[in-house]
């Protein structure tokens, strides 16, 4: 292979990942302003919800990523986990709206936007997880880290629930009872300690797998 074609074939994945960072964050904007157009918005609500916030780390952490590939510098060690754990959060985003919410009123009113934010940023988010090689096995013990953002979105909505009576979705509401929304609240651990298994599962199986073949070659 010449050496422009290796150089080529190297910037495919980097500049991928721009144009999918840049375009969540395109979805993201024309939906606050389409939002914005047709009643009086509250950034604190807004981007309260989880999908907003999902979209927005992972789209932030595969823009750092690209930098570093495009740099020709190596991926840090912590951006490992990190891209593990926005991963799983996207996975659960995609599963939880296409499997109960799709068609339902309420969220992204924005048509192309719904899709890039609700499915084809979390198809992609996993596809890069899974096709990409600049990772390194993980731990299970990194399911920890994973949890750190969902329990913490879900106890800032229990108090804003509990104070302004702001939440974004309807089963974590006070009014529902506490003992329900305890409830919920486990469900979402289990949920995202589950994905998160999976995630981290993939990246050891796949790593060693790949190294077995190597040998064998």
């Amino acid at each position: 292979m010449t050496t422009r074609y290796v150089w080529v074939r190297s910037m495919i994945r980097p500049v991928i990942r721009l144009i999918s960072a840049v375009t969540v964050g395109t979805a993201v904007v024309a939906t606050f302003l389409d939002t914005a157009s047709r009643t009086t918005i509250n950034p604190f609500n807004f981007f309260g919800f989880f999908t907003m916030q999902s979209n927005i780390m992972t789209a932030l952490v595969i823009f750092v990523a690209a930098v570093f590939e495009l740099g020709r510098r190596r991926t840090p060690a912590w951006l490992v986990p990190v891209r593990a754990a926005t991963t799983t959060y996207m996975v659960v985003v995609g599963v939880v709206y296409n499997s109960l919410l799709a068609g339902l009123a309420g969220g992204v009113d924005l048509a192309w936007a719904n899709w890039v934010l609700h499915v084809a940023f979390p198809i992609y988010a996993l596809l890069d997880w899974l096709l990409s090689r600049d990772r390194r096995r993980l731990p299970f013990s990194t399911i920890g880290l994973i949890l750190i953002y969902p329990l913490t979105w879900c106890a800032v909505v229990l108090v804003r629930g509990a104070t302004d009576g702001w939440v974004p979705y309807p089963f974590l509401s006070p009014t529902t009872g506490y003992g329900s929304v305890t409830v919920y609240v486990v469900v979402i651990a289990v949920a995202f300690a589950a994905f998160g298994a999976l995630i981290i599962w993939v990246s050891r199986v796949s790593l060693r797998g790949a190294r077995r073949s190597a040998r064998n070659r």
